[in-house]
């Protein structure tokens, strides 16, 4: 089983569970960035107007077209994370 977890300074926003045997494409990303953006809604009531920068690497599901529109219609701003970095935790 795969967990995706978003957090931020305050604590966690959203924990996903994949069933085993399920692929992250673009669109199972997608539907995880709209609960993503929910959750932000519900426990940060006003930052999603301040803006909300998620750290990407360059997975397939985190740069396909679909994905980048759907961050540019939330006006979300990507903090690309360099491929293969030594950092276990970026967030550090």
């Amino acid at each position: 089983m795969m967990a995706t977890v978003f957090w931020d300074r305050k604590g966690i926003l959203l924990t996903e569970f994949m069933t085993p045997g399920t692929t992250i494409t673009s669109e199972v990303y997608c539907e995880t960035l709209h609960k993503l953006q929910r959750s932000i809604q519900n426990k940060r009531r006003g930052m999603l107007s301040k803006g909300v920068v998620l750290l990407h690497d360059n997975a397939r599901p985190h740069t396909m077209a679909c994905t980048n529109a759907l961050i540019k219609l939330f006006n979300w701003e990507i903090f690309n994370h360099p491929p293969y970095s030594p950092d276990l935790a970026p967030s550090n």
